[in-house]
């Protein structure tokens, strides 16, 4: 892997050296050009501290064609002077995206920097010096806003930790650990069975897996290793058998998106060799395959091999990894309980520039069967996916007028061959203000909507509507029960969401706009490649082609069934025989 790795960067060189700005009269001087918005921004994922990564291990690596090239240190110095020239006088960056002068994506253009510096620093190669100065210079100005700067996300707390150790290194400031001891006092954001806050298999668990780990070796505090440890034990059963990441359930906004393994290649081999782990060196491994290049600034894998030679090692023992399980995630996780207590933390459930993610720790159930993959969801659009071979079932979804928008589930008890889940939402509406509470402009001759207290306003009339879903394995599928009651006539429908590259080769469906189907009935089978699921259950109980708020992906195929209720629907799914179950 790691010639590959070496190969690849050659590649991305060439590539960066293209979209770098040469000309002297340009803002964007020494800057390299982001493809996706014509802009040279200093970030961690399309900026010019990325590229000058490519460019900085392929100098001081003697297996690059570029080792010691003089026309690409010559390019890197253009690169570091821009970088200094893009920075505030705060010392922040501005990534290109939402975040302006932010201390979190500083923190993470710190993490990548410090290494390469690192990196450049142990060569004996006097010419890098001028680079190493403008490098080190960036880094020192970094300090103010490393030692007072916030966050937005839980994650984010941990991106400026393994920052403040870096930083830490280099300049050997006390003020710098006492600042990630104020972010680590706030405790650990993970459940016993290893899921962090946000709930991002996809991005931001690898994120907080690696920056603790950087943490924790620069300020020397190895329990930030044990939280890692947890995510990544977990991990185990959030890929699907072709290698992409569960992000079904995602509480960002890798939700419903296509990830792989790479981003988790070095937590993986990193702890694979601390703890002599077979289970992670395994993991580590097919990480390691879905790298098709070095990576971002923040987490770029070569950059570590050449700092850390024995990553360029293969591992030791590696263990088999489990083809066929079933498992509860979070089942016994006392969420409830600390949703209980958020009232005494005094924010009143508001928060600015973020959000709460009261999903966190959220029952999750998992399954696989060789090449099949299920995923059974709660506190989430979907609450049911599966992969089977080529198929994709990315989500199945139940959505309703009574509370417009999609019905999450919010609980799940394990049956015996499956699972079921509930879900109930409650609407009500409010009298009037008792006349001792209202306001002077009440008495008005203009008397606003919005400083009347409408927290005061007694509830009248509430409603609940509650659906539970039973989900249970045969022996050649699965089967989806969905029941509701009350408040009758509600107008309720159900969206089947598939890979846009499979097709429908049977089933009643009227297409109410491109790739999306009303299914009144029939055995509706849907194809992809030699693999295929059939599905009974379809039904037209109202015309509605959308419910208002619940909106469907972009780029899959949907069928809807639509209900009235109260109704007790089944669905039968059955796949296609599959040597590869095991």
């Amino acid at each position: 892997m790691y010639k590959q790795l070496v190969a690849s960067n050659d590649l991305a060189v060439e590539s960066g050296l293209s979209r770098q700005v040469l000309d002297p009269e340009s803002r964007y001087y020494g800057g390299t050009i982001d493809p996706g918005t014509g802009v040279a921004w200093v970030n961690h994922t399309t900026g010019t501290p990325t590229e000058m990564c490519y460019w900085g291990a392929a100098l001081v690596n003697p297996d690059s064609k570029y080792y010691r090239n003089e026309e690409l240190l010559d390019r890197l110095r253009l690169a570091t002077e821009f970088v200094l020239r893009a920075q505030h006088e705060d010392g922040s960056i501005s990534p290109g995206w939402t975040n302006y002068h932010s201390p979190p994506d500083t923190a993470f253009v710190i993490v990548g920097y410090a290494q390469l510096y690192q990196l450049l620093a142990q060569q004996q190669w006097q010419p890098l010096q001028p680079v190493l100065d403008n490098m080190r210079l960036f880094l020192e100005r970094t300090l103010p806003v490393m030692l007072t700067g916030g966050v937005h996300t839980p994650n984010h707390r941990w991106v400026i930790c393994a920052a403040l150790g870096f930083l830490h290194e280099l300049f050997r400031l006390e003020e710098l650990v006492q600042r990630a001891d104020q972010w680590l006092a706030e405790g650990m954001d993970i459940t016993p069975d290893g899921e962090w806050t946000e709930r991002s298999n996809g991005i931001y668990s690898a994120v907080s897996d690696i920056m603790l780990i950087h943490a924790a070796r620069l300020l020397d505090r190895p329990q930030l290793l044990e939280p890692v440890r947890l995510n990544l034990r977990m991990m185990v059963y959030l890929v699907h058998p072709s290698g992409e990441v569960v992000t079904d359930y995602s509480g960002r906004q890798d939700l419903g998106s296509v990830h792989d393994l790479s981003p988790y290649y070095l937590p993986y081999a990193i702890l694979a060799r601390a703890d002599n782990n077979a289970q992670f060196a395994a993991m580590a491994e097919w990480a390691g395959r879905a790298l098709s290049h070095p990576g971002v600034c923040s987490a770029n894998v070569l950059v570590r091999m050449l700092l850390e030679p024995e990553l360029q090692q293969s591992f030791g023992a590696v263990a088999e990894l489990p083809l066929k399980y079933e498992t509860l995630l979070n089942g016994d996780f006392l969420r409830h309980s600390y949703l209980q207590d958020m009232e005494a933390a005094g924010h009143q459930g508001r928060i600015f520039h973020s959000r709460l993610h009261t999903d966190f720790g959220a029952p999750v159930a998992r399954f696989r069967d060789g090449d099949t993959s299920v995923t059974l969801i709660t506190e989430t659009p979907s609450f049911f996916a599966l992969r089977h071979g080529a198929v994709r079932l990315l989500a199945v979804q139940l959505a309703s007028y009574f509370n417009p928008g999609f019905v999450p589930m919010q609980e799940m008890t394990k049956l015996s061959a499956g699972y079921r889940l509930a879900g109930e939402q409650k609407k009500g509406y409010y009298g009037p203000v008792e006349e001792a509470l209202l306001p002077p402009t009440a008495a008005a001759a203009v008397s606003p909507w919005y400083l009347l207290p409408h927290q005061s306003r007694p509830l009248t009339h509430e409603q609940a509507f509650r659906v539970e879903t039973e989900v249970q394995r045969t022996d050649t599928g699965w089967t989806i029960r969905v029941h509701a009651e009350e408040p009758g006539e509600v107008m309720t429908q159900l969206s089947f969401v598939f890979g846009r590259e499979g097709s429908f080769t049977s089933g009643e469906l009227q297409a109410v706009e491109e790739d999306c189907y009303l299914w009144s009935g029939g055995v509706l089978r849907y194809t992809s490649g030699e693999d295929w699921v059939e599905l009974t259950g379809g039904e037209l109980g109202h015309l509605a082609s959308a419910v208002r708020e619940a909106k469907l992906q972009n780029n899959c195929k949907a069928v809807l069934v639509n209900v009235m209720t109260p109704f007790d629907k089944t669905f039968t799914l059955t796949l296609s025989p599959s040597m590869r179950s095991v």
